[in-house]
């Protein structure tokens, strides 16, 4: 089967492998472990932990009960070679190992040489485990030894020739070597350096280089075959009829190939073959480059937002990354461990990375924006797959406020001072709302903001003050709080009084007189005179409080 790299399909589980020892040396021994599966019933040289069949009798199909796997039953990276002949792409030019650039030129590949038609590639998870599986398929079997290198890259970015990755710190060189004739390959691992001094070079005396070969087979980190019979079409995986000594597998420790790093990627790989054993030696045939996305770790992403329509990004929101740890699910524990933080910035974003181990995780608000609630919940699940990246949505609500509004009043009837005025009427925002026999009145539910509080003064008042006050919000409450934390503002209001003087001559025409009120500021506020009768009035309405004097003067 072939695709995308990616876990097989029974990862998690365990079989019991005959483990390696020694440069390729093979003991087989019976499982020691109480209650492990029967050992294969086939020769094989898997690696120990690793479910992946790797035949003494390299084949493509499965020959044991799950939960074996093989070429035949996993979704591999896989390339073919161009056409054998005229148009096929080799390395030219005297290209080593070491040539950061290679040269690419179209040709034929001699009949002694390694003319190569496919590899695949799969990275295999049991548990905490990966392995990194390949194979290479050829035309014919050279006539000396069997020299193929797969190199994995980190960047995608190509190289002047336009096929070949710009190598990297940290990309892989894995050599499978197989002498003449022989059946157990020996793989080593170089990795391509470019600081520090020359000595750790296999073979350049300057950098970057490839580094001194590790032995992975002599550690036990490696293992891999050849077929030594024909393998049938029907059993090839679509690979077509293979010839004896044309097909080669091998299985690599990835967690060993890699250190502690599990997060450590590789876009893409590619197989080339070398015309002897010697590291300097030119290359001749590859096939080009396959994505392979090697990569057990993916990227989270937050995006931050406020529940307006559309709602606006939030700066400075605090997030964590749990690892959720068992038992799954639920809700976030003391059991889950923090793997990273993140803040979002004026973009309303933060991210994780892209380091984040594949797995179940909880994405964790710990901080609110200024002004906001945190979300609810302010926790959400996310998976991470590998190579891909998982975006959460947190919507942050605005937190509201509210005004309380306190209405008095004069009212002698009541005693000296201010005294509660119910009955009156505010609006804010648009809504209106009547004091209460306490004089207040509450709106709440109100976004952070200035807002005006207009009063609608009763008849026979007049306001203390201005009718129309701002009062700023940017303080969460709500009306029904006890104790009450909001806004306030307050209203006063004073009664007016009308006032009215007369005279009234006893004797038609006998007087006249004139009347003149003034007002606390000593300003007229009412006159008036006698008519041909004698009798006359003067008045004033809607008088505050205060010393209102009135002269009336009679002149008979």
């Amino acid at each position: 089967m072939t695709s995308s790299l990616g876990a097989g399909p029974w990862a998690g589980k365990r079989r019991t492998r005959r483990p390696l020892i020694a440069a390729a040396i093979l003991v087989l021994v019976g499982s020691g472990l109480a209650g492990s599966p029967a050992l294969a019933a086939h020769p094989e040289v898997s690696l120990a932990g690793s479910n992946f069949e790797i035949d003494t009798n390299a084949n493509l199909k499965v020959d044991d009960a799950a939960p074996s796997i093989d070429w035949a039953s996993v979704t591999e990276s896989r390339k073919a070679d161009k056409p054998t002949g005229a148009t096929d792409d080799s390395f030219g030019q005297g290209t080593k190992e070491d040539t950061a650039v290679p040269s690419v030129v179209d040709g034929s590949i001699p009949p002694n040489k390694s003319d190569l038609l496919t590899f695949g590639v799969y990275l295999e998870t049991v548990g905490t485990d990966r392995f990194l599986h390949m194979y290479w398929h050829r035309v014919q079997e050279p006539s000396g030894t069997t020299n193929m290198d797969f190199e994995f890259n980190q960047s995608s970015t190509l190289t002047a020739n336009g096929v070949t990755p710009v190598r990297t710190a940290g990309d892989v060189l894995i050599q499978y070597d197989l002498s003449q004739g022989g059946t157990n390959p020996v793989l080593f691992l170089s990795r391509w350096v470019t600081t520090g001094a020359t000595s750790q070079c296999e073979a350049s005396n300057s950098l970057p280089c490839w580094s001194d070969k590790q032995n992975l087979t002599a550690q036990g980190d490696a293992t891999g075959s050849i077929n030594t019979t024909a393998i049938p079409a029907g059993e090839a995986d679509g690979l077509g009829g293979i010839s004896a000594r044309t097909f080669g597998e091998a299985s690599v420790d990835f967690n060993a190939l890699v250190g502690g790093d599990q997060c450590v990627g590789f876009g893409s790989a590619y197989l080339k073959s070398r015309s002897s054993d010697s590291f300097t030696s030119a290359l001749k045939d590859f096939i080009a480059p396959e994505p392979t996305n090697i990569n057990l770790c993916g990227t989270v992403n937050v995006v931050k937002t406020d529940d307006a329509t559309p709602g606006a990004p939030l700066a400075g929101a605090v997030f964590q990354l749990r690892k959720d740890n068992a038992p799954l699910g639920g809700s976030p524990g003391a059991e889950d461990t923090t793997v990273g933080t993140c803040t979002t910035a004026a973009t309303g974003t933060c991210s994780f990375g892209n380091q984040v181990l594949q797995g179940q995780y909880w994405v964790v608000e710990t901080v609110a924006p200024a002004g906001h609630d945190l979300a609810s919940p302010p926790y959400q699940l996310v998976t991470v797959t590998t190579g891909q990246t998982a975006t959460v949505t947190f919507v942050d609500p605005r937190q509201r406020g509210a005004i309380l509004i306190t209405k008095t009043r004069k009212h002698a009837a009541s005693g000296s001072g201010s005294h509660p005025h119910a009955g009156v009427t505010f609006t804010v925002n648009g809504a209106s709302k009547v004091t209460d026999a306490n004089g207040q009145a509450c709106f709440d539910g109100l976004l952070f903001g200035s807002y005006n509080v207009t009063e609608t003064v009763p008849a026979g008042y007049v306001a203390d003050g201005a009718t129309t006050k701002a009062v700023l919000v940017d303080n969460k409450a709500g009306c029904s709080d006890s104790p009450y934390v909001g806004e306030t503002v307050a209203f006063g209001n004073t009664p007016l009084t009308d006032l009215s003087v007369s005279v009234d001559s006893q004797i038609d025409g006998g007087t006249a007189s004139t009347i003149t009120c003034t007002g606390p500021g000593g300003g007229t506020v009412a006159n008036g005179t006698t008519g041909a009768n004698g009798d006359g009035s003067a008045s004033a309405t809607n008088l505050p409080p205060g010393t209102y004097t009135c002269t009336i003067v009679i002149d008979p």
